[in-house]
């Protein structure tokens, strides 16, 4: 029946050999070019070739080495050496390295060298060498070919100048931060009788300006503020927002030196200034010093925005933070809690601020950051402390972290000190 397959004896072969397709012959002058001679295609290669003798005597050449150099045949072939051809360091490099290391491996490949051209001029090449041996296995010649490097030469000196003047960039844009960051503190702290006074700035990178900022200033003739704070962010928008934040205070304290007015005025100027167009925020951590004429030492009081709270180091030995909780960010909110605190100061007494750069540093050996307990712990093994002991202590924890500081750190400390035997009734 039509349609159906056909089997048996009568079903016919399947084909075997199909018959192979005809190709098209390449064009006329495409097959010209296949037909170059290997000598035509040995002196116009895109890359220099050479033979020496084992001596390094030139025994043949292409000539498109020839081209590159501006030589004839017959200056090179039987008078000259391939370490002829090298400029004063390339000569001293091949005596000591290349010709050793050839005769050692029998190859060697992808060495930079400078040819020395016939006008004076100098060439950049990679060179391959490789001994050829005879029918009885000894080496019989040098094969060598060159390649020009003069645009890789170009890209590397380009790349080169490229990366010199990135580091030159660096290095004054690291000098203005230096200087920018100096600004933002104080030339020095004031001297308040009766207390020893110690700070610390730690940078954690050079490239960018940190946020961090401390101050102590007189507020009258009994009466001393301090403040030790951290801005959001780094580089010219926190510099800017820490420079305000500075100013602010002072001014603050001068109208009002209650710690949680300064701090609420200065949460006015923050939300006014940069809540719309670019929202900036900071912790803060302000005191009131004034002498505690009954019982000796100072009394402070402290009002924290958000900031960690500060160590106190008991002149017996002790170590606690002190109580500033529910403390909010200042800048956030328009009327931001503000945690307040009052303590008593005795001789031997000190008492630490500092910013979370130091708790959130990154230990050397787990990778977790260092955290109040440690740093609660660091603080009891050290008590009783001078101010100067505390924050020299600081910084050698600070040194110690190393790379694991990734912000910056601020440390003030303030220290009653005992009185000396002459001083005692």
């Amino acid at each position: 029946m039509p349609g159906l397959p056909v089997h048996g004896a009568d079903a016919p072969e399947p084909e075997r050999n199909p018959p192979e397709r005809s190709e098209v012959p390449p064009p006329e002058p495409f097959t010209a070019l296949l037909e170059d001679s290997a000598e035509e295609l040995y002196e116009q290669a895109p890359c220099g070739y050479l033979s020496t003798l084992l001596d390094g005597r030139i025994v043949k050449v292409n000539g498109r080495l020839l081209e590159w150099l501006g030589y004839d045949r017959d200056e090179l072939v039987g008078r000259r050496s391939f370490s002829d051809l090298l400029t004063v360091g390339g000569r001293i490099y091949h005596e000591t390295h290349f010709a050793p290391l050839l005769a050692m491996q029998g190859e060697i490949s992808g060495i930079a060298l400078e040819l020395k051209a016939a006008d004076g001029s100098r060439m950049p090449v990679l060179v391959t060498s490789a001994v050829k041996t005879g029918s009885d296995g000894r080496p019989m010649l040098i094969r060598t070919t060159v390649f020009d490097a003069r645009e890789r030469r170009a890209y590397e000196t380009e790349l080169l100048r490229a990366r010199q003047e990135a580091d030159r960039e660096r290095e004054r844009l690291g000098r203005l931060n230096v200087i920018l960051q100096q600004t933002l503190l104080p030339p020095a702290l004031a001297n308040v009788p009766g207390l020893d006074v110690a700070a610390h700035y730690h940078v954690a990178s050079a490239d960018e300006v940190g946020g961090d900022f401390y101050d102590l200033f007189p507020l009258a003739s009994d009466r001393w503020g301090m403040f030790l704070g951290d801005v959001c962010g780094k580089g010219a928008g926190a510099a800017a927002v820490t420079s305000l934040t500075r100013y602010t205070l002072r001014a603050a304290a001068v109208y009002d030196p209650d710690p949680a007015a300064v701090l609420g005025n200065l949460n006015t100027v923050l939300t006014h200034e940069y809540h719309h167009h670019d929202p900036r925020f900071c912790t803060v951590i302000f005191g009131l010093l004034t002498p505690d004429g009954d019982r000796g030492g100072f009394r402070i009081t402290l009002a924290g925005g958000g900031h960690p709270p500060a160590l106190l180091l008991r002149a017996d030995g002790s170590a606690a933070y002190l109580p500033t909780p529910g403390g909010q960010l200042i800048g956030v909110l328009p009327d931001p809690q503000i945690a307040t605190t009052t303590v008593h100061l005795a001789p031997g007494d000190t008492l630490l601020l500092y910013t979370d750069g130091l708790t959130e540093a990154h230990t050397a050996l787990a990778g977790d950051r260092y955290g109040d307990e440690a740093l609660l712990g660091f603080a009891a093994a050290l008590a009783p402390a001078t101010a100067d002991e505390a924050v020299g202590a600081i910084r050698g924890l600070l040194d110690v972290f190393g790379a694991g500081v990734d912000d910056d750190t601020a440390v003030l400390a303030v220290h009653v000190p005992r009185p000396t035997s002459e001083e005692q009734p």
